[in-house]
């Protein structure tokens, strides 16, 4: 048999453990210091990041202003100034009077060729204050300067434009006006606009929301609250996370494949009887949205799922104990404890789409068009396009347009996200 353990060893651990315990207070106190030094050198790590960070976006608003503004060297076939009637500027002259112009500066050949590419009765007063510009008053820029070159060095940009060009205009030019967003696409970099390209995103983005958001969002209930732990779910799951990190060009080459050509009977309109319709060309805005939507669906599974896990069991046990369906329980209390969560990966997934460029690319949109969509079956371009044709070509003035354009994307941005951040946060404070 084991004897039992002396009563005096037992007083002697006892007696000890005061003074283990001092001591563990001891090592504990001792490094106090180095808790704190550690916490000190943690909290300047991610203080440098936040500066670091509000660095390079002060840099890039810097970079995208300095772009936008500036003075500009122009040079006119015919002044503007010949061509006022009454004192009222071409710009805000009737159609009949623009028409005038037209016919008194064109040669006979010359007119009738616009006019039989569309008759001068049916083109708007701004098409035709373009085909004045481009045809008769023919503004060349000579020369672009940025903001603070043209705060800096004013005097040397005068006496520069003097002595090189002489019979130059010198002015200080604002790109980023009211023009600039109610404006088509123009060859013209004076009368070139947004307004196409805007249109087109709109339109895109509102198919990609109508598509992602719903079926985004029944995937993930259906995955969360439905699925059993199989291998076919978990099969899934694994690959709708591997497909969140595919390249959004991968997603380009499946909307061609699918959308572009497979379906282009649907997508192209052909199958509705819509006008101008050819069963060929799927390269409109449905096969647009469609491709978006189909690049942010993984992500919006994943922040639903997310929503939906985050919401108590204990509601869920609650809710099944006075008598509800499981289905009940979803639409009365699990979806709207989530809906928050839900929306925030939906604003981060559209942000992402509306900026997106390459999968825009693979399916054909255009890099110059200069007439407005008018449903989801129409050719189209979008403001990423936009900006990147302008950044593409070589005159230094389309490059000052881009950098305004950027300031329209940034904008239609964060008021798109803005507007969904007060419905989701509205629709909150209503189910408290």
């Amino acid at each position: 048999m084991r004897e039992p353990t002396p009563l005096s060893d037992n007083r002697g651990d006892a007696s000890k453990a005061p003074q283990l315990a001092a001591d563990g207070d001891g090592a504990s106190q001792g490094n106090i210091p180095r808790r704190n030094r550690l916490g000190k050198i943690w909290r300047s790590v991610f203080l440098a990041s936040t500066v670091i960070g509000i660095i390079a976006l002060t840099l890039l608003m810097f970079n995208i202003t300095n772009g936008s503004l500036g003075y500009m060297a122009v040079e006119y076939e015919i002044e503007p100034e010949s061509l006022v009637v009454d004192g009222v500027p071409v710009e805000n002259l009737p159609s009949e009077a623009l028409v005038k112009i037209l016919e008194d500066n064109l040669t006979r050949n010359r007119f009738r060729t616009l006019d039989r590419q569309t008759p001068m009765q049916e083109r708007t007063q701004a098409e035709l204050v373009s085909l004045v510009y481009d045809n008769v008053i023919e503004p060349k820029v000579l020369m672009t300067w940025p903001l603070i070159d043209s705060l800096l060095r004013e005097d040397e940009i005068r006496q520069e434009v003097s002595r090189e060009y002489p019979k130059a205009e010198l002015f200080f030019k604002v790109w980023f006006t009211q023009d600039l967003w109610t404006s088509p696409q123009s060859s013209n970099p004076l009368l070139a606009g947004v307004r196409t390209a805007i249109l087109g995103s709109l339109w895109i983005i509102f198919i990609t929301i109508l598509f992602a958001l719903p079926v985004g969002t029944g995937a993930a209930i259906y995955l969360e609250e439905y699925a059993h732990d199989t291998w076919i779910n978990r099969t899934i799951q694994t690959n709708i996370n591997n497909l969140a990190g595919v390249p959004s060009i991968i997603y380009g080459m499946l909307g061609l494949a699918v959308f572009v050509r497979a379906m282009s009977v649907i997508t192209s309109g052909a199958l509705f009887n819509i006008p101008d319709a050819t069963p060929d060309n799927g390269r409109t805005i449905l096969s647009a949205g469609l491709t978006l939507a189909l690049l942010i669906l993984p992500v919006v599974i994943i922040n639903a799922q997310e929503a939906l896990r985050a919401v108590p069991n204990s509601l869920r046990e609650a809710s099944y104990g006075l008598g509800a369906t499981k289905w009940q329980t979803i639409w009365a209390h699990v979806l709207p404890n989530s809906l928050a969560g839900i929306m925030t990966g939906a604003i981060l997934s559209i942000s992402r789409a509306f900026g997106e460029t390459a999968p825009l690319v693979v399916i054909g949109a255009s890099t110059y068009i200069t007439f407005d969509p008018q449903n989801i079956f129409s050719k189209f371009t979008a403001l990423p396009i936009q900006i990147y044709q302008w950044t593409a070509r070589p005159q230094a003035e389309f490059h000052n347009l881009a950098a305004a354009a950027i300031l329209v994307l940034l904008i239609l941005q964060l008021s798109i996200n803005a507007i969904a951040i007060i419905l989701r946060n509205r629709y909150s404070r209503r189910l408290v």
